[in-house]
């Protein structure tokens, strides 16, 4: 199914494991940018590795709590 996305960029919260990561792996397989953003930087960046090897997109990551002013100003 073509989303017409392809080539539009996607910040998913919460992507470094389960439904996060799913979501973002969706997005990718549909030719968008993604970026994962989470609290564990291990965890992000190995999830962001994989997901770049599976799907062949552009996959970024940014260490945040979005709870917080720091985490949200990142």
């Amino acid at each position: 199914m073509d989303l017409g996305i392809s080539g539009r960029t996607a910040f998913v919260c919460a992507s470094s494991q389960g439904l996060g990561l799913a979501c973002a792996a969706a997005l990718a397989q549909e030719g968008a940018q993604v970026t994962l953003n989470g609290r564990n930087e291990e965890k992000l960046v190995a999830a962001a590795g994989q997901l770049a090897a599976d799907t062949g997109a552009s996959v970024g990551h940014v260490v945040a709590d979005l709870n917080t002013e720091e985490g949200r100003a990142a």
